[in-house]
């Protein structure tokens, strides 16, 4: 869903300049131990049953092996000086008086920088902004100008020694006379971010065509005059004028809506907040003039970004580059490490230091000053309900969200946030549109929710709402409106597989908490005087993915049957290692012994992209997949809740075809041996018999075979012993045709096959095996899902409820969670504990969210640097419930329903719970969070 930065510039650019770009993972013994080799960590790893006791990194997380980006300096990395230099940036704390310079005499001579960087410098060496627009305009503040948003940095200063280092950074810490400022000046910050619009009129009935929808018209897009956005005219020309047309006849149908219907109309606010990944942002550059190279050391979830506009920035520049270096360790950042702009401020760092290693490393303070924040939304929704049947008629929705002083993907995170509005409803008619504001404030960019919380949080407390002012149950109100398969979401796209809300709305309604709500309130409340008895339910379903997934993954056996693993896809928190081995031994009956996550060489599949899948037209992508080794997109960053569905796609994708290639014609071979056709020839056995588990093949009552004597088997015959695949995915899996020499026509979900052949292939098919020892099959046909369907906004839900039973004291505005219960419903778990975590850490940031943490956007806020933990508060285990907690995953309709992406999803249905049962428990509504102590105090004066 991410309105993808189109990096063909960025390939273009690199490739003129010949530079060559690496992008590797810290895996020697002396640097990050990612993930183990062998990938089993111990002979207890799997029960008995095959599934995990423990995650894959457990071990190496236990004894402190598992390290992160941060923990490593030049000392630790593989033919890096032994000399670490270290960096700070000195930040503009105000965003309304030009900045005049900077005045360094606290140091005194002593501690003077080793090396000052200014935008002078900058603009002298020809180092810029690189993706301008996106990324701002400019690193460190010009001089005499104002700065664009609060906390710019407006300095970088870098010595060769830690301890000199540490003493000027101390010594500078909150010394607002470092930074002079000089006359008053309008506010710099760029332009506004864009506005989307999204607008349905359905034909009737659910099924019927619609009248008007983006997926089948057009989105409409608009720009802006001063604050405001402007839409283009309504009429009867192109999609837009005719999608404003449908937006008029709404807000017509709306304005004379009789007494039969409510007509609800509500304000929403959603606040800035602070991720607070444990991991500040920190990076580590040596710049090599000698070789001119590049060697960096960042965290990131997108490396091969950071690694492509890297070459681009130092390109442009007067340091002569001939490879970027990338080395990518452990991180963690819930969104905030995705796009950001602080990697190239270690970059820049880097280059100056004079030969030396630098190290640029946000303390708390500083990651809360220029740490990307979660954006604040401002929601002005209106329901339309008929009185008689609970039905609702027309919704609509008009956000704004502010992206602070740099787009990143501002933009994005506010259409997403409207295409989420409609939640789990069924809306015959909508209308929601966003626009991403620019503003002073600190950047805010892709994080965890991307918009959906703050849209969905809304749209829940509203239809509560709706529902004490009818008289009605909430979850009836929620049955009577629910979404169902097959049905059209708000963009008119049908989503995909069954939409299983409706038994979660039913086991929620039976559940004790809220069945008995209003018996446990008098009895609570007569109980506990000053104390208020409140139960709240929230359901909400999430998108997952982008629009434009892309993975790769290669598994290959040996003739003694062990089993390789490689995949593109890297640890950021999630268990993907351990659940794609997993995935691997679902399928092949036994997991890998030996993996490689996060793996950048990929020779066996020779692919080219301009990375362009959102913006290439249908015409140009025609002609460009003639080419059967184009792609729209090479590869994902870790983000948008896109390992266990889309990126194990690909993992699921290879191990059923190499099981289908390899396992099937192998023991099909060995049960055939002997007169008359061996054990197999008088039974019936077909490839859809065939089961692999425990290390061993079974089909159909044949005697099992171990997978060793299969694998030893399949090389004798020369049979497809390794398979690589690419996958591409825009709301639809692509599929292609591929002709497979001595196998005929094989059709995929992938866009790209590589082979290996067994030991006793024969010659010709060896002599195939030249890229790396693959066979790269060129594609006979290929089907990409069309470009319209970036327009379905998405197809994929994953849905959460969750019921809050709160406590409210009157007298202080405290609200105690006594627990909370949570209904899931994810396809097939592939690894039950890891969604266990999911859920209960997702659940923690949520309650964050709703009731305690906040951030002021501009003055006072962040950017000043001045605000920690020590301010801003999280909720500990105490605040969550930790021990009166539940929760509940629905079983999947059959053993063949994929997995869901949930990391996202589990965050949000508390937030409305939690709002709705303050609201049971006072009698009052709350429409802006977070719905703190204070906030209750003067509503019960």
């Amino acid at each position: 869903m991410k309105p993808g930065v189109s990096r063909r510039d960025f390939l273009k650019a690199s490739a003129v300049a010949g530079i060559g770009i690496k992008v590797s993972f810290l895996t020697s013994p002396t640097q990050a131990r990612l993930i183990e080799t062998p990938p089993l960590p111990g002979p207890d790893w799997l029960k008995a049953d095959g599934r995990p006791k423990y995650r894959l990194d457990s071990i190496a997380k236990v004894t402190g092996a598992k390290t992160f980006s941060r923990d490593y300096r030049a000392r630790d990395l593989d033919g890096w000086p032994q000399q670490q230099a270290h960096a700070f940036l000195i930040h503009a704390t105000k965003a309304d008086q030009t900045y005049d310079g900077i005045d360094l005499s606290a140091l005194g001579e002593e501690l003077k920088p080793d090396r000052l960087v200014l935008h002078e410098d900058l603009l002298r060496d020809g180092i810029a902004i690189p993706v301008p627009g996106f990324y701002g305009d400019v690193f460190l503040v010009p001089k005499g100008e104002v700065p664009r948003l609060l906390g710019q940095p407006v300095a970088l200063l870098i010595y060769w020694d830690f301890a000199r280092y540490d003493a000027a950074k101390r010594l500078l810490r909150f010394d607002d006379t470092i930074v002079r400022y000089g006359k008053k000046g309008p506010y710099t910050h760029p332009q506004h971010y864009g506005a989307a619009r999204y607008v349905r009129i359905g034909g009737g009935t659910p099924d019927a065509e619609d009248r008007f929808s983006p997926f089948k018209d057009s989105v409409i897009y608009g720009s802006f005059a001063g604050d405001e956005p402007v839409w283009p005219a309504a009429g009867q020309g192109d999609g837009m004028a005719r999608g404003m047309a449908a937006a008029a006849e709404i807000e017509n149908d709306i304005a004379a809506a009789g007494e039969d219907a409510l007509v609800l109309k509500r304000d929403y606010f959603s606040q800035s907040v602070d991720a607070s990944a444990m991991e500040a942002d920190n990076g580590n550059v040596w710049y090599d003039a000698t070789s001119g190279v590049l060697h960096v050391m960042v965290a990131t979830q997108s490396p091969y970004e950071v690694a492509e506009v890297t070459a681009i920035l130092v390109s442009k520049s007067r340091f002569p580059l001939k490879e970027v270096d990338l080395k990518v360790g452990y991180t963690v950042g819930y969104g905030t490490k995705d796009h950001s702009i602080f990697p190239f401020f270690c970059v820049v760092a880097g280059i100056y230091g004079e030969g030396r290693p630098v190290r640029l490393a946000n303390d708390r303070y500083e990651q809360f000053q220029m740490g990307m924040k979660r954006h604040a939304f401002w929601m002005d929704n209106t329901l339309v309900v008929d009185r008689t049947t609970g039905l609702f008629r027309i919704m609509t929705g008009h956000f704004r969200n502010d992206g602070g002083g740099r787009a990143n993907f501002s933009f994005s995170v506010g259409f997403v946030a409207a295409t989420a509005a409609q939640s789990i409803y069924y809306l015959p008619r909508s209308d929601f549109s966003a626009a991403a504001i620019a503003s002073r404030a600190v950047d805010a960019g892709s994080t965890r929710g991307y918009g959906t919380l703050q849209s969905m949080s809304a749209t829940e407390m509203m239809v509560d709402e709706a529902a004490e002012l009818l008289h009605m149950d909430a979850i009836d109100l929620r049955l009577k409106n629910l979404f169902k398969s097959g049905m059209k979401n708000s963009q008119g796209a049908i989503p995909g597989g069954a939409q299983r809300n409706e038994e979660i709305l039913l086991k929620a309604r039976a559940h004790p908490l809220w069945a008995r709500r209003t018996e446990r309130k008098a009895a609570f409340d007569a109980a506990n005087p000053g104390k208020k008895y409140g139960v709240g339910y929230g359901h909400v379903q999430k998108d997952y993915g982008t629009g434009a997934e892309a993975a790769l993954a290669a598994l290959e056996f040996d003739a003694a049957g062990r089993i390789k693993f490689g995949h593109v896809a890297h640890e950021m928190g999630t268990g993907t290692t351990t659940s794609q081995a997993v995935m691997v031994g679902d399928i092949l009956g036994r997991v890998p012994d030996e993996t490689e996550f996060g793996k950048v060489r990929w020779p066996q599949l020779p692919l080219k992209t301009t990375d362009e899948p959102y913006t290439l037209s249908q015409e140009e992508e025609d002609k460009r997949k003639q080419d059967p080794r184009w792609t729209p997109r090479f590869t994902s960053p870790m983000s948008a809740t896109n390992s266990v569905y889309y990126l194990g796609h690909a993992t699921r994708e290879a191990s059923r075809a190499l099981r289908d290639l390899a396992i099937w014609p192998a023991a099909r071979s060995l049960w055939s041996q002997g007169i008359g056709g061996g054990v197999m020839a008088p039974f019936s056995v077909r490839r859809e018999d065939l089961r692999l588990a425990r290390g061993f093949v079974n089909a159909g009552g044949l005697p099992p075979l171990p997978f060793e004597k299969v694998a030893a088997e399949a090389h004798r015959l020369g049979l497809v012993t390794g398979v690589s695949v690419h996958t591409f995915n825009r709301w639809q899996w692509t599929e292609a045709e591929f002709n497979i020499p001595e196998y005929g026509k094989v059709k995929l979900s992938a866009d790209a096959l590589a082979l290996k052949y067994g030991d006793g292939a024969c010659a010709e098919s060896k002599s195939l095996m030249t890229l790396d020892g693959w066979h790269f099959v060129e594609r006979a046909a290929v089907y990409y899902p069309p470009v319209q369907r970036n327009n379905a906004g998405v197809t994929y839900y994953a849905p959460m409820a969750t019921l809050a039973e709160i406590a409210v004291d009157t007298a202080t505005g405290d609200v105690t969670i006594l627990s909370h219960h949570s209904i899931m419903e994810c396809g097939t778990q592939i690894v039950p504990e890891l969604v266990s975590g999911q859920i209960q850490g997702g659940i923690a940031m949520g309650i964050g969210h709703a009731l305690k943490e906040y951030l002021p956007l501009y003055e006072g806020g962040p950017g000043d640097g001045t605000w920690n933990w020590n301010r801003y508060e999280l909720p500990r285990s105490k605040d969550v419930a930790v021990w009166s907690q539940t929760a509940e995953v629905l079983a999947p309709l059959s053993e063949t329903d994929p997995p869901k992406g949930i990391a996202e999803v589990v965050m949000i249905a508390v937030v409305p719970a939690l709002a709705n049962a303050v609201s049971h428990a006072i009698g009052k509504r709350f429409y802006q969070l977070p719905i703190t102590p204070e906030k209750i105090r003067g509503a019960l004066a």
